[in-house]
């Protein structure tokens, strides 16, 4: 195998093998070193197998639809082993479909862990050392362990140990209600577990639009989730098989009662994997375990880049992919004078949040609250999916989509969606957004009818005072 390259990219997750074949398309001898499994975490221990196991999760929900038509439905023989097998399944499937892809595209696969030599050469453990012409480092993240919960896999899990699980815990507690803390929570609640989610913060998904995150949490708690929110994990102790969480409120610190579970979820963000690449050596500026990096994701050290999960952009493989992609295209007009990407870094305005539970919940650019908070002149409508035909009609009528836009230009500034096919349906409004179209552009289009999009629709229209169906 070659030694000498164009470009190489260290990790094969979403940010990566996309770099690595973006980077291939334009022409450039392109290799791939990784010393897991193709696809990432993203692929084979996050986003896909949850996926899987929150849509065999929604199967178990939709038995309470079949009984309202008279059917007797038997859940006595549910499995969740197998469950968690068609996760992997999932995961497998198409973690072999990026090494075709790969190969399809002509990038060499290494496998090892790599560290820098200088900013042109890099070791690989246990294979021969290459060099390259410029490199991108693409090696992502890991969960945050706390010093109170050190990770055992068994019943102090990380989000992979959770996924890895072959049967859900009869009592859970989860510290995080975060995307991955309330995916896992649905899983676990759908499945016969008693979920408790500890947050931090004085309500769950922080970071996602108030009035939303106050729909997700009312549909939780009518299936039995509980929330202690504004809490303080603060220490565990064993007691038998299982644990004792002990909490405190955030604020002044008063004791609360502790939790018993069998299995503890830490789910309270992830910490980037950017220590022994040898970028010390190499005088790359790192911040908070971040690399620090300019336009088109390039370091401090010229010719080596760094995107994904290692910069402080949000967490998330679509970011990782969208930077593999500029970071390659910049490459590729330095070493073939090819066209420049046309952005410099991604538009974080233009970056959607997606949480896959019951309801879905979906977001981009200024939430309400935000434009309030910075001063940003705003306006705000919200149209209820009760509605929307579509969503009574298939008995989902809980969520709306809220657009927050200028009032003197139209401009779209932000939106969310909550509800069913929420993270879907938020496209729309985020191509809108993309596109310079403006609220205007989204009321006058013409949607089909019955569809949850008429939500975007009357949104739009709302936002003009024009709602017909409000």
């Amino acid at each position: 195998m070659d030694t000498e390259y164009d470009v190489a990219v260290i990790g094969a997750g979403p940010g990566g093998y996309v770099a690595a074949i973006r980077a291939a398309q334009l022409g450039l001898k392109a290799c791939v070193i990784e010393k897991d499994r193709p696809g990432g975490v993203c692929l084979n221990v996050g986003c896909i197998p949850s996926k899987s196991l929150i849509h065999a999760a929604g199967l178990v929900g939709d038995a309470e639809g079949l009984r309202a038509l008279g059917a007797v439905v038997d859940l006595s023989g549910l499995d969740y082993s197998r469950a968690f097998a068609a996760s992997r399944k999932a995961a497998e499937r198409l973690s072999k479909g990026v090494q075709f892809l790969l190969k399809k595209n002509g990038v060499d696969y290494r496998t090892g862990a790599a560290r820098f030599a200088s900013a042109r050469e890099v070791s690989i453990e246990g294979s021969e050392p290459i060099r390259a012409k410029a490199f991108i480092i693409a090696t992502g993240s890991r969960p945050r362990e706390l010093p109170a919960f050190p990770f055992d896999e068994k019943a102090v899990l990380t989000s992979t140990g959770a996924l890895m699980l072959k049967a859900v815990p009869k009592r859970a507690v989860i510290l995080g209600a975060g995307a991955i803390g309330m995916e896992l929570g649905y899983v676990w609640n759908m499945f016969g577990s008693d979920v408790t989610i500890v947050e931090a913060m004085d309500r769950i998904l922080p970071i996602e639009d108030a009035d939303a995150a106050a729909v997700v949490r009312k549909a939780f708690e009518a299936r039995g989730v509980r929330f202690v929110t504004g809490a303080l994990a603060t220490g565990m102790e064993r007691s038998g098989d299982g644990l004792r969480v002990l909490l405190q409120t955030a604020g002044n610190r008063e004791p609360l009662s502790p939790l018993e579970a069998d299995a503890l979820l830490v789910a309270v963000g992830r910490v980037p994997n950017s220590s022994g690449l040898g970028l010390e050596e190499l005088g790359v500026r790192v911040e908070r375990g971040f690399i620090e990096v300019g336009d088109f994701y390039e370091t401090s050290a010229a010719g080596v880049y760094a995107i994904g999960d290692v910069v402080a952009t949000p967490l998330l493989a679509h970011v990782a992919s969208k930077e593999g992609e500029i970071s390659a295209e910049r490459i590729a007009s330095l070493v073939k004078g090819s066209k420049p990407p046309v952005e410099r870094r991604v538009d974080l305005s233009t970056v959607p949040s997606a949480v896959y539970c019951d309801p879905e919940l979906a977001s981009f650019g200024l939430s309400a609250e935000k434009a309030a908070a910075t001063g940003v002149a705003h306006a705000v409508y919200s149209f209820p999916y009760r509605g929307v035909g579509k969503a009574v009609a298939v008995e989902k009528p809980e969520g709306f989509a809220k657009i927050v836009h200028d009032p003197a230009t139209g401009e779209i500034l932000g939106a969310v969606v909550v509800g069913d096919r929420a993270t879907d349906v938020i496209h729309e409004l985020l191509l809108a957004r993309k596109a310079e179209l403006t609220v205007d552009d989204v009321a006058d289009m013409m949607h089909a009818h019955p569809t949850i999009a008429e939500a975007v629709m009357e949104a739009a229209k709302g936002s003009l005072g024009r709602a017909v169906h409000a």
